[in-house]
């Protein structure tokens, strides 16, 4: 089982372009953690201020430890998010499969 986070942001007017490279800057970073399985940044294709992320852990522990990390504390905490009007984080789990 993996924990996933899926996170939505909307940027203040004009910022997406800052906000977006600042993401691909952290998405890399976050790729080379342990327990990282994905990282991943949409832009809206009908509302380019709207960003969704999508991260894969192998635990939720795993993301904890993310959230600790100095560039998610410089980069996400101290540079996106002040550039947001919204921000959203739902964690999921995976529902076990059913067989019929």
């Amino acid at each position: 089982m993996t924990y996933v986070v899926v996170a939505r942001y909307r940027t203040k007017a004009g910022e997406e372009n800052t906000v977006l490279p600042l993401l691909d800057t952290m998405a890399a970073a976050s790729r080379q953690e342990p327990g990282n399985l994905a990282y991943r940044v949409h832009q809206g294709t009908e509302d380019p201020r709207a960003i969704v992320l999508y991260e894969e852990y192998v635990s939720e522990a795993d993301f904890t430890a993310h959230c600790e990390t100095a560039h998610f504390q410089e980069i996400v905490l101290g540079r996106i998010v002040p550039l947001l009007e919204s921000r959203d984080v739902l964690r999921c789990a995976p529902r076990p499969e059913v067989r019929a």
